[in-house]
């Protein structure tokens, strides 16, 4: 199956203004492109790309005075099969996990373990086994939020949203990466495109997503707490502790949004 996606983000500027962009496809995708995967801008900027410590693509450049607009498009290859689903992973013992993925043990920004950690041990330490405790959580988290655009809040945290009961696709994540997290499951928050594909529909403009990776039976499986349901399509571009890590663009002076379109469908079979 081919995917093509996209966007198209501009900004407003009252004098020139650096910004950082994360807005790039995740190197563990760069293996399916297809077509080039280049971010242009307009007015043509230089923009040049760096490794994040998490290994993320990220952009930096320099937005003039005035309107700029950022743009991409690019078509992948992807299996067309749902994100795989391996109930019999177990758990790994925290003595037995790899060092670089102990970090994902850890409280942070918007993931508030301290807070969490006795509520979560009170409703799910009678779960053993690896993907059972974790499908436990993100069908708690599922149901507990009510999801909508308006209650959309950039500094939201996992306790907020547990308190709240209402958020947006990374509030969904925020809270099932920490109660995994208490449980001694590493977890991190993933960003990207999601295609709307086999009958799928969205009820609201395409935008980005956020979904979760846990660590389970010695590899990184896909779990999405607010469709929690396996998914065709999802094209990840970051990966990183949460959203404090993640943001589509951090600029250094005014930057005013003016639009944002974003597009992921299966492309058109050719002649």
């Amino acid at each position: 199956m081919l995917i093509t996606a996209g966007y198209e983000i501009s900004f407003s500027c009252e004098y020139p203004t650096h910004l950082l962009a994360l807005l790039s496809l995740h190197p563990s995708r760069h293996k399916d492109l297809v077509t080039p995967h280049r971010v242009l801008s307009s007015p043509d900027v230089p923009i040049y790309d760096y490794p994040d410590v998490f290994g993320n693509v990220r952009s930096r450049l320099t937005l003039p005075a005035g309107e700029s607009t950022l743009t991409c498009e690019f078509t992948v290859q992807d299996s067309g099969l749902p994100d795989p689903v391996s109930p019999e992973a177990p758990k790994i013992p925290v003595e037995q996990l790899p060092d670089d993925v102990l970090l994902y043990l850890s409280g942070s920004r918007y993931c508030e373990t301290d807070r969490l950690s006795d509520m979560a041990w009170a409703m799910f330490g009678d779960i053993s086994h690896g993907w059972e405790r974790v499908q436990a959580i993100v069908n708690f988290t599922h149901d507990h939020i009510n999801f909508g655009y308006h209650h959309a809040r950039a500094t939201r945290s996992a306790w907020e949203t547990y308190q709240e009961r209402v958020g947006v696709d990374r509030d969904f994540a925020h809270l099932a990466i920490t109660l995994c997290r208490c449980m001694n499951i590493p977890a991190r928050l993933c960003t990207g495109y999601l295609a709307e594909i086999a009958g799928v529909s969205a009820d609201a403009p395409m935008d980005f997503t956020a979904w979760i990776e846990v660590y389970l039976g010695g590899g990184w499986h896909v779990f999405d707490p607010r469709y929690n349901a396996p998914r065709i399509g999802r094209i990840a571009m970051a990966k990183a502790l949460d959203g404090a890590h993640t943001p589509l663009t951090i600029s250094f002076g005014n930057a005013v949004l003016t639009k944002f379109v974003v597009h992921a469908a299966e492309a058109e079979a050719g002649p």
